[in-house]
């Protein structure tokens, strides 16, 4: 079940996603990697504090060895 209206201050993943401009997979994969933290719900349908994720939206991204990169033309 979705949330009618999440709590003042804080979103579902899928609201996450759309307040950062980019899918739910991101947002779950920006939990995963540490730059963005539960804030509460269930384990199927988490919670996020709006400033934390405005926060790792705009946070630098770790990268990978051999990660492509796309250069500036």
């Amino acid at each position: 079940m979705e949330y009618q209206l999440p709590p003042i201050g804080t979103l579902t993943t899928r609201l996450a996603a759309l307040n950062s401009g980019v899918q739910p997979a991101t947002i779950r994969d920006w939990v995963r990697r540490g730059l963005l933290t539960r804030c509460g719900g269930t384990p199927k349908r988490p919670l996020y504090r709006l400033t934390d994720v405005e926060a790792a939206r705009t946070a630098a991204k770790p990268t990978r060895a051999n990660q492509r990169t796309v250069k500036a033309a």
